[in-house]
């Protein structure tokens, strides 16, 4: 904190002209915008001034406006934020010049008497200052590259903040009263502020972006002019990726404290709703699910909880609600493709260089829709527990973490001497030789590369499992069939969909060398397996 501490005085403490423009109007900050400024340094401080647009469309192009090159010069003035910002209650406002918009013609006056006015001392002292007319601002050639990448709050974040001031928790957590028109503490039911706080402001809420940067670099400046340690307070140190990288993140973080439990079920039953009638024999409602482990998985809340902190089937009924978009349940947590379902978690750890090489191969379908891969994550609603025939309950924490317990997240492949250790491929072999392939020696790599994959250790349950990822349309059997019982030499018109023999070699290897990143055997070079007859 000390270094951050130095860094930011060096860099100064002004937010500048530019910190109510940059939220009070939309950020130009991704892709390429308008400026004079040399087009080989990208910034992340680009802003576009667009005020006009809350009034109607504009008549001039936004002026692009950069807000460290401002702050900077305003520094060097000896001035601070109230050079351009007005005090709204305890807080600096995020508006330039004014607290809220009236009118156009008002707020473009206002721009146009305030900035020209700052440049034209500026220039009357004899320093280097912006332009004073109309072309000059409003300018639709010149482009400056943008740097700027978004910055979140993690669990290291906010374990740092958390312990700096002193578990205060209603220093940034808030509710709105909707009878009352006020914000206040709800202790116990602290949520993420994307929660209440959109894309976009509307009604009584601002946007994520006006109320973290309102908030958060408020309170950084309070903390500094208190002579005490703080965040940045400038665009590039929070939104270079240059800096990010310099933010201090904790490679143990304590867990978070909000009366969250270890192991629950995850059910189709919403919190506190008693279940109406027991399962049916065979049913598979509940999933026995580690709270605390995904946890650590993760670097936030909202990768699971992403709308609410309540319980999943809160908003996705099983027939679908409003509250949940009319997404049910088992979609919820099965849908592919989705960062928020479970199955989509678990498909993008299948994309791991480690994982990617079998899982390339293997239909997506095959491995998340097959009735016995539901009992991997799903389990009997009746269970016998300590020798008695038990109904489980969907709030009974304890007993989710003792069928947890269970669960042995380990991979025990087949013997060394059940691996043959080398595999000569010859049936295709004509221009060039057969290829000696080192199999015992690729199945211990793929094995020692999930070793300590606890995902992978629970669902690779079998020892064949692991044979799969190449033998993909058999059986686990010690003894797979060779891949020319599926794949004849020559193509099959009646099947398009299955290629030739030496086809299926051929994609089957390099395709998984190339998801694996290994650089060898290259592409190219054919006598990397086979040698030239």
């Amino acid at each position: 904190m000390k270094k951050g501490k130095t860094f930011l005085r060096g860099t100064g403490i002004i937010c500048g002209v530019v910190f109510s423009v940059v939220f009070a109007w939309s950020i130009g900050a991704r892709g390429l915008v308008q400026s004079s400024a040399s087009p080989d340094k990208p910034r992340a401080d680009i802003i576009t001034i667009d005020a006009l647009k809350s009034f109607g469309d504009l008549e001039r192009p936004p002026v692009i406006f950069l807000h460290e090159k401002h702050s900077d010069a305003v520094e060097k003035q000896n001035k601070d934020c109230s050079a351009c910002h007005l005090k709204e209650e305890s807080r600096q406002s995020i508006k330039f010049k004014r607290l809220k918009d009236t009118a156009k013609k008002t707020t473009m006056d206002l721009y146009h008497a305030e900035c020209i006015d700052c440049h034209n001392q500026t220039a009357a002292v004899g320093q280097k200052s912006g332009p004073v007319t109309c072309g000059q601002c409003h300018r639709q050639d010149g482009q400056v590259a943008s740097s700027w990448e978004p910055i979140g709050m993690n669990n290291s974040l906010h374990f740092r903040h958390s312990k700096a001031l002193d578990k205060k928790c209603e220093r940034c957590h808030h509710e709105f009263n909707e009878s009352t028109k006020e914000l206040f503490y709800a202790k116990g039911k602290e949520g993420t502020c994307r929660y209440c706080h959109r894309q976009v402001s509307e009604e009584n809420r601002i946007s994520m972006r006006l109320a973290s940067h309102q908030a958060c670099v408020d309170c950084h400046l309070k903390q500094l002019a208190l002579d005490k340690d703080a965040g940045p307070v400038k665009c590039g140190s929070c939104h270079e990726p240059a800096q990010q990288k310099l933010i201090k993140a904790l490679k143990d973080v304590p867990r978070m404290e909000r009366n969250q439990p270890d192991a629950v079920f995850v059910s189709k039953v919403k919190e506190s709703q008693p279940v109406a009638e027991p399962p049916a024999e065979g049913s598979i409602s509940l999933v026995p699910f580690n709270h605390k482990a995904h946890e650590g998985y993760n670097d936030t809340c909202r990768v699971c909880h992403h709308a609410e902190m309540n319980a999943c089937a809160q908003c996705h009924t099983m027939e679908g609600a409003k509250d949940g978009r009319h997404i049910k349940l088992a979609q919820a947590m099965h849908q592919l493709g989705s960062n928020q379902s479970c199955i989509g978690c678990h498909e993008r750890n299948q994309k791991k260089p480690e994982c990617a090489g079998c899982h390339n191969s293997i239909s997506r379908t095959r491995v998340f829709e097959e009735t016995e891969s539901c009992r991997m994550c799903h389990v009997p609603a009746r269970q016998t527990v300590a020798g008695a025939e038990t109904v489980l309950d969907p709030e009974n924490k304890m007993l989710a973490a003792m069928l947890l317990e269970e669960r042995k997240p380990t991979y025990t492949p087949y013997p060394d001497e059940e691996i043959p250790e080398k595999v000569i491929i010859k049936a295709i072999s004509d221009q060039y030789g057969p290829a000696e392939l080192p199999h015992r020696k690729i199945v211990k790599t793929l094995v020692a590369n999930i070793q300590n994959n606890k995902i992978a250790g629970y669902f690779h349950r079998d020892a064949g499992t692991l044979c799969q990822g190449c033998h993909h349309a058999s059986p686990e059997t010690r003894k797979p069939p060779k891949c020319s019982s599926c794949h004849g030499k020559p193509f099959d018109a009646n099947n398009p969909l299955r290629p030739g023999l030496m086809a299926a070699y051929h994609q089957q290897c390099m395709e998984c060398h190339s998801a694996m990143g290994l650089s060898k055997p290259k592409a190219t070079d054919c006598t990397g397996c086979h040698k030239r007859k």
